[in-house]
């Protein structure tokens, strides 16, 4: 533990805090010069390897994350132009595969149209292990691309537990001050909630740390 890591750890004098609190308290636990991202670790109590108690939703922050999200668009020939309009930096169908399969992989997200999804296959191995590969469930697969462009340009951001059962997730950028930080995983916390598998009885939330891209983590009272 660095000198710098210590003193900010120093200001955390108790074991947990109440959610304002702990969002007030991220820009003074940052150790870095530039503007960090604020994180949420949260650990769900669940068997990950049970299929009905799996947690993966989606969350529209009202202020967005504070990055810009290069986007990927598989889509037919007659959608290419739509998708670059809407702000895709990246478009296009076979050829866009193939530069996949090749190692270009430039982008953040990746979206495409249900009928685009079976040629997608070819290339599920490469985007599946990076959790790029589009689904439903991600809202990442459908016919109105425009639509899932602009969500996605507006904070539009997915949820997923890992297989220890965390869902590590950005909710910020530690200048958005309190009042936005707190909105944005106010909304990110009630989503979570309403995304309660049916597999998972009793306890669901088992813990909730916030932290700043690099400093001491925070824990929230649940």
């Amino acid at each position: 533990m660095g000198k710098k890591y210590a003193r900010r750890a120093a200001l955390l004098t108790k074991k947990s805090y109440p959610l304002a609190e702990a969002v007030a308290l991220l820009p003074q636990v940052s150790t870095t010069t530039f503007d960090g991202t604020a994180e949420a670790h949260i650990r769900i109590l669940a068997d990950t390897t049970q299929a009905d108690q799996i947690v993966r939703t989606t969350v529209s922050l009202p202020h967005g994350t504070g990055k810009s999200v290069r986007i990927a668009a598989f889509v037919p020939d007659d959608h290419i132009d739509a998708a670059k309009k809407a702000g895709a930096s990246r478009a296009g169908n076979k050829d866009l595969i193939e530069e996949v399969s090749g190692g270009a992989i430039d982008f953040d997200v990746a979206i495409a149209t249900p009928s685009m999804m079976k040629d997608l296959g070819k290339i599920a191995k490469i985007l599946g292990p990076k959790g790029l590969m589009p689904s439903p469930k991600s809202g990442t697969v459908s016919n109105n691309i425009a639509e899932v462009i602009a969500a996605l340009q507006k904070g539009r951001i997915e949820c997923k537990m890992d297989k220890q059962g965390i869902i590590h997730v950005p909710f910020g950028k530690i200048s958005f001050g309190a009042d936005k930080l707190q909105e944005n995983l106010s909304s990110l916390l009630t989503a979570i909630n309403e995304a309660k598998p049916s597999g998972i009885k009793g306890v669901y939330i088992q813990s909730i740390a916030i932290a700043p891209s690099m400093g001491p983590s925070i824990r929230l009272q649940i």
